[in-house]
This record gives C-alpha cells, sequence and structure tokens, in this order.
C-alpha cells in the first residue's frame, strides 16, 4: 500500500513515522462550501477552508476522536495536514469562530477495470465530541462532497468510523482491504528463480508508479489507489519501509516488533510474486509471522504449497460516484461484451449526476450520455449506484431498496458489466 507521508493508521498494527514537511501555508482562510451558514444552539454553523492557525484545535479533535499518539507522529500528521491545506483540501466546520469539525481529501487515482480515473480519498474525518449528534458531521460531508466535485474527482472512497452518516450523503460499501497473515517461514521456502530485484528509494518514485501501474492495467484491478510520485518519494525518504523493484514487480515491508509487515507487494509474474515474497521470508530467522495487505485473489494462496495464509482483519470502504458521466466512461469494462444499458439517477446531494444516463459498453471501454426519457431505466440513487458500480448483484440491491425499474433482463446485463471484485490496498 502506499501509506501517505505523516498519516496516522487507525490500526491495531501501528503507525508509522514520517518526516516532517518544511511547507507552510500562508493562504488566508475562506471559500465557504456546501449549504449556507446554518444556526445551531444560538451559533452560526459553515463550513470553509481550515485555516492555518486552527490545526492545534483541529488535532486536539483528532486526539478526542482517535486518542492519544506522540509527538513525532504529530509533526507528521501536522506535516501532512499543512500540505494538504495548500491544496484547498481540508475543510473545516466552524460553529461562530470557534472549529468544530475537519475532514481532509486525499488526492488519488483509482483503478477500475484496469483503468484509472481521479478518485477524492476521505480521512481524518473529526467532529469534537460537544459538537457531534447536532447534524455537523453532515454538514461538513455535503461541503467535503462539494469541494471534491469542484476539483474534478469522479469517485470518492472512504473507511468509515460509522456508516449512517455516509450513506445520508451517498457512499456506500463497495469492498475490503484484505489483510492476512502467513508464517515467514513458509515464505522463505518459495523458489525465487533469477528475477533481477533491486533496492530503491525516493528518487526512483516515477519508475516505481509507472511499474504498478502496468501491472494494475494488465491484471485489470479494481479499487487498489495510486498515490502521487512527490508522496511516494516522501514515503520512501523515511527509515522504512524497505522498497524492492523488480522489471514487473514492487515491493515495501516494515517491521513490527520481531514481525514483518508487508506495505505492498504487487507483481505481474509469477516468478516475480515468488521473487518478492521470499525475499521477505529471508527475515525468517528473527520474524515468525508476516501480515501483508493482499486482493481477495492473489496468487499467495496458491503459490504457497500449504494452506497456512490466514484472514487476518478486513476493512470495509465505501464508494461514491462524484461525476457520473466521468465515473462511468472512465473505467474500463469486461472485453467482449457489447452492451447498452439505461440508468435513471437521482442524486440530491450533487443534483448534476441526476437524470438518465444511457451508457453503451464496446471493446472494454464505456460511452456515456444523457437522454431526455426511457421508460424501462433501472431506478438508483447514489448508494444504489455506487454499489452497482462496484460489482454489488442487481438482485441484491433491490432486496435492499436500493435499486428499482427496469427488468431481468436488464440485471443480466447490468450484472456482467460491472461484475468484479474491488479491494483496497491502503488505509488513509
Amino acid at each position: 500500500m502506499w501509506p501517505p507521508p505523516g498519516a496516522l493508521m487507525q490500526r491495531s498494527y501501528g503507525a508509522r513515522r514520517r518526516a516532517p514537511s518544511l511547507s507552510r501555508s500562508r493562504r488566508e482562510p475562506g471559500n465557504p462550501v456546501g449549504d449556507p451558514p446554518r444556526r445551531f444552539y444560538g451559533g452560526r454553523v459553515e463550513t470553509r477552508d481550515l485555516d492555518p492557525a486552527d490545526l492545534d484545535v483541529a488535532f486536539d479533535i483528532r486526539t478526542r476522536s482517535f486518542g492519544v499518539i506522540g509527538e513525532s507522529s504529530r509533526q507528521n500528521w501536522r506535516a501532512m495536514m499543512l500540505r494538504s491545506i495548500d491544496d484547498q483540501r481540508v475543510l473545516g466546520c466552524y460553529h461562530g469562530a470557534a472549529l468544530a469539525a475537519v475532514a481532509r481529501i486525499n488526492r488519488f487515482d483509482q483503478w477500475w477495470r484496469g483503468r484509472s480515473l481521479p478518485m477524492a480519498g476521505i480521512g481524518g474525518v473529526v467532529v469534537a465530541p460537544e459538537h457531534r449528534g447536532r447534524g455537523v458531521g453532515r454538514l461538513l460531508m455535503r461541503g467535503v462532497l462539494e469541494r471534491a466535485a469542484a476539483q474534478g474527482y469522479a469517485l470518492s472512497a472512504l473507511y468509515p468510523a460509522t456508516a449512517p452518516l455516509y450513506r445520508s450523503c451517498g457512499w456506500e460499501f463497495a469492498g475490503s482491504q484484505h489483510l492476512v497473515t502467513a508464517p515467514a517461514e513458509a515464505l522463505r521456502g518459495l523458489r525465487a528463480g533469477s528475477v533481477p530485484v533491486r533496492r530503491v528509494g525516493p528518487d526512483d518514485a516515477a519508475e516505481i508508479l509507472s511499474v504498478v501501474r502496468g501491472i494494475h492495467a494488465a491484471a485489470r484491478t479494481s479499487g487498489p489507489i495510486n498515490w502521487e510520485a512527490t508522496e511516494v518519494a516522501t514515503w520512501l525518504a523515511q527509515d522504512e519501509p524497505f522498497a524492492y523493484l523488480a522489471e514487473d514487480g514492487f515491493l515495501a515491508y516494515h517491521w513490527d516488533d520481531r514481525d514483518l509487515e508487508v506495505d505492498e507487494l504487487v507483481a505481474g509474474s509469477g516468478a516475480t510474486a515468488r521473487a518478492l515474497w521470499s525475499l521477505v521470508g529471508s527475515g525468517s530467522s528473527v520474524a515468525k509471522t508476516v501480515t501483508a495487505c493482499v486482493g481477495p485473489d492473489d496468487p499467495l494462496r496458491w503459490i504457497i504449497q500449504e494452506p497456512v495464509v490466514s484472514p487476518h482483519r478486513e476493512e470495509r470502504w465505501m464508494l461514491r460516484l462524484v461525476d457520473v458521466a466521468a465515473a462511468l466512461a472512465g473505467r474500463g469494462y469486461p472485453a467482449g461484451v457489447d452492451v447498452e444499458a439505461t440508468l435513471e439517477v437521482e442524486d440530491p446531494e450533487l443534483p448534476g449526476n441526476s437524470g438518465i444516463w444511457r451508457l453503451t459498453v464496446a471493446k472494454g471501454a464505456g460511452r456515456v450520455e444523457r437522454v431526455a426519457a426511457h421508460p424501462g431505466a433501472t431506478r438508483v440513487g447514489p448508494r444504489g449506484l455506487a454499489a452497482l458500480y462496484a460489482g454489488v448483484p442487481s438482485a441484491t440491491l433491490r432486496a435492499a431498496s436500493l435499486a428499482g425499474g427496469g427488468d431481468p433482463d436488464t440485471d443480466a446485463l447490468l450484472d456482467t458489466v460491472f461484475a468484479g471484485r474491488p479491494y483496497l490496498l491502503d488505509y488513509f
């Protein structure tokens, strides 16, 4: 995975050390977004760009929401927030002059059937305890959604601490981050062959991204994300991870006490997969267990002789289409499928998405156009559309009251067009 420099992983097996950035924002606060200011319990509440002067307050809210972290992690968090503030990707919800809630947009590309689209990864969503239960979170997320649309993202994804808030704004569950464990000794026993592998660092960020993108495109994966080269370089500049590159593969891992954690391992061939996993396993004289984030069909389960790859934990994530036309036209589709389907979308939060859309799929690509009317269109809101986009069967969506209209033949076409098992390798 690409852990963001300064990111504070909300997971039990630890946070990573990141170096602080020297960048500082000099922008003045402003640029309200979302709904007009509202009055809650006697005060005006509005969503606008986070004032850098309020970072200490934002950190206090973060601590009250997620717990205490060390000074080094605090400085890394601050550096990450300043970089994001510079790009107008951090919003605060203000009760008068007091900061009540914060959210951040991470700038990603996300892969869908081998094609990447701009995706707003929402992270660091916190609401001060004294402001919870009053609609502040929803007001903030509506502002975040508007900002994501204004910045040109086709999609948005997030890991929810609580689902109802995000569902009320149109996000829906789409996939998981799959964490598994395996004995280090079993990895060491893999036959590595003669695949050339070299150490890499910050100066190799662009080449690493090129290799990883080529792997995802060739494998027609759905779900994984890429960070920007500058963020990857900042990550690799730290003492950990230890990173290696092959012609068609990339590996990054780090120590967690006396065990190993694989941040990312992707490979375009069986020989490279074995070489990289065996490199991790070479630490088995000290490490007993390896924890890794992998896809649901990662070949690791098939290249190890014994069934020793065990599920460790799943982190479910949610998806939302920010720009329906761009999201439908920009992703990949199954090759050899030549179909036409019509969707009637109702999106109260982003009215520009509402309307009737005709999707024509041919040769693995989609073309989208608005149409005036279509009596047989499948009706979906933003939640149903997100789940459909991620491959949830139409029958499931109908049973959950997330889809209507259409007919069985249309359902079969949509299930074929959007079939997939999306997953994430990153937690953000």
